[in-house]
């Protein structure tokens, strides 16, 4: 199945009337005339992870205030919650059910089949993936590898600046998402300094923190100068790991800088903006992507390089490469690899 894309200056324009926007909704319940209702299901990393599922809440939030809809989100303790909670919003009558992230595909498509009235969006599945067509179901998908290569470049010329090629990242479940990230990363880095070496590790889970910190040890041990943490929750150990060893940590989903100037830089992915999106298009029943996807890039600023550590005092020539880089990659001179080899 062909994926429908938007045309990117029109996607670009809305991203950046997203971003531009402040406030939150209160509560859960917009104005009280209100009529539309929109649905958000958790991963089990709820929405208290400090990025992926808690950012996909601030666009939710977002949507209630701006458009004057009704919400209501629903945490998944386990992977045993996904079907019962996006039912019960089905069932209750919400317009549109949002599902927080892949894991979650096979539900969603089961929970589509049940509900064909009811309209389904879903964070990083693309539709042409799902086993059936359906024309209720809406994909959210990122180019993070596009970002991530910038990471990698970045991560790579620090490291080398050190004296030690060696970079790492710590990965969570193996899945397409995370290895977009990780793909994205390795290129960058081999662009930027020949020769880098890049470790490679996957905890098995985005909840268990202290699984990541072991691994990021163990990469420090073994040379890194650099660990970027694509694992959720979980990543917060290994980040934890690069402060208490003195090493830099890059944040992922969203902005991380806040975890202190550790934080070399981050690869974020606006999925607060993908939700946002998603409930604008389905409840004015003009930009909802029946049976394709909405597809976020560094085109139109779906994904992005966080804030720059000033502690890391990256000279001005390394930011130009990088913008040049970045310029590249938007024309399709460079096509970052999604998969890992």
């Amino acid at each position: 199945m062909s994926k429908h894309r938007l045309v990117p200056f029109g996607l670009a324009a809305l991203v950046a009337m997203v971003l531009m926007a402040v406030g939150f909704a209160a509560s859960g319940t917009a104005a009280p005339q209100a009529t539309f209702k929109a649905g958000l299901v958790s991963d089990v990393g709820r929405f208290n992870d400090k990025g992926f599922n808690q950012n996909q809440l601030t666009g939710m939030k977002r949507a209630a205030k701006t458009l004057k809809i009704q919400y209501r989100a629903v945490e998944s303790r386990s992977a045993g919650d996904y079907l019962p909670n996006m039912a019960s919003l089905a069932r209750s009558g919400y317009n549109i059910v949002i599902s927080a992230g892949y894991l979650m595909s096979d539900t969603t498509e089961d929970v589509a089949d049940q509900f064909p009235n009811t309209k389904f969006a879903i964070t990083d599945q693309g539709v042409a993936a799902f086993k059936r067509k359906h024309s209720n179901i809406e994909g959210l998908t990122y180019d993070t590898q596009e970002n991530s290569y910038l990471v990698g470049c970045l991560a790579a010329k620090v490291a080398a600046r050190s004296g030690k090629k060696n970079i790492s990242v710590v990965g969570g479940v193996k899945i397409p998402p995370v290895d977009t990230f990780l793909a994205g990363y390795k290129a960058g880095a081999q662009k930027c300094a020949p020769g880098t070496t890049v470790q490679t590790g996957y905890s098995g889970t985005f909840i268990d923190q202290t699984a990541c910190k072991t691994i990021a040890s163990n990469q420090i041990d073994a040379g890194s100068q650099v660990v970027f943490s694509v694992a959720g929750p979980c990543g917060l150990g290994a980040l934890d790991a690069a402060k208490e060893r003195g090493r830099w940590g890059v944040g992922v989903d969203v902005d991380q800088s806040f975890l202190g100037n550790y934080i070399l830089t981050s690869a974020v992915k606006r999925v607060d903006v993908g939700i946002f999106l998603a409930v604008k298009g389905a409840k004015s029943g003009k930009g909802y992507k029946r049976g394709g996807d909405l597809v976020f890039n560094l085109k139109n600023q779906g994904v992005a390089l966080g804030k720059i550590s000033a502690k890391a005092k990256i000279p001005k020539a390394w930011l130009t490469q990088i913008n040049k880089l970045k310029a590249q990659i938007i024309a399709g001179k460079i096509k970052p690899p999604k998969t890992v080899g």
